[in-house]
């Protein structure tokens, strides 16, 4: 469970945890991650920055190493910032925490989910229907070109998430499913943090009408549990199947995205 040490991920990982499965929480924070991990006996609690890939492959190659299968990847961290910053990987940040991270993450733990037929679950968001990009113009979601707009960027890099379930699914079938989530608007401490328009939504009385983070995590538990209702490929709300931008589903683009995101983190396509 990425993104565990508070929110959405954390919940999620409480419930998992007291269904009976064996927890491992990643966080960027090590005293946050160590705190919900202490909750937790028998959990393990692990740290990495998505906005440096080399931490990414760290704890890739520490997870191989504890973990001869992997039954679930829950690719819950994300981020959004008020500012355009570009990481020491030369990449924009939102892109990168969001979208080139977990992506990363997922290639290098293809052995141990193949080894479990397991599931990778991605927390995607509502936001992706204005996030879409023209065919062939994949690479100005990596620059994010022109005037940065901090909602545009997490719309884009969101949009990025539900092509990649798709392509997943498509390319590790029938050994590993893939599936993607939108968990509503939920108060937690990623929204107060967030740039642009959604962060100011997260920073007024609006709170007191969004879901809990255990709210928000119900259907990422659904959804790394439950035996069937879900389409592999898919996105999904409120656990049941959910309409995603018509170019959300597009096969060229998804793989477009794949073989351009595999580029990027030194990958074969």
């Amino acid at each position: 469970m990425t993104g565990a040490s508070d929110g959405i991920g954390a919940a999620a990982a409480r419930r998992l945890h007291r269904s009976g499965a064996a927890v491992v929480l990643v966080g960027r924070s090590p005293e946050k991650t160590a705190a919900v991990t202490a909750e937790l006996p028998g959990a393990v609690g692990l740290t990495a920055d998505f906005s440096r890939l080399d931490d990414v492959r760290r704890l890739a190659a520490e997870l191989r190493e504890r973990l001869p299968r992997i039954d679930v990847l829950a690719n819950n961290a994300g981020a959004s910032f008020g500012r355009r910053t570009v990481t020491e990987d030369g990449h924009e940040r939102t892109f990168q925490v969001d979208q080139l991270a977990p992506y990363l993450l997922t290639r290098l733990l293809e052995e141990p989910l193949r080894a479990a037929r397991g599931r990778v679950v991605a927390t995607a968001s509502f936001v992706h229907w204005v996030g879409a990009v023209r065919r062939g113009h994949l690479a100005e979601v990596v620059r994010a070109a022109g005037p940065y707009v901090a909602t545009r960027a997490y719309a884009r890099a969101k949009w990025c998430n539900v092509l990649t379930t798709r392509e997943l699914a498509r390319r590790w079938a029938p050994e590993v499913s893939a599936t993607c989530f939108d968990p509503g608007a939920v108060a937690t401490s990623f929204g107060q943090a967030s740039g642009g328009v959604t962060g100011l939504a997260f920073r007024t009385p609006l709170t007191a009408f969004m879901r809990t983070p255990a709210q928000g995590a119900d259907t990422l538990v659904w959804l790394a549990t439950a035996a069937d209702g879900w389409r592999n490929g898919g996105y999904h709300s409120d656990r049941s199947r959910a309409l995603s931008l018509p170019s959300s589903r597009d096969d060229v683009r998804a793989r477009e995205l794949w073989e351009l995101c595999a580029e990027l983190v030194g990958l074969p396509g």
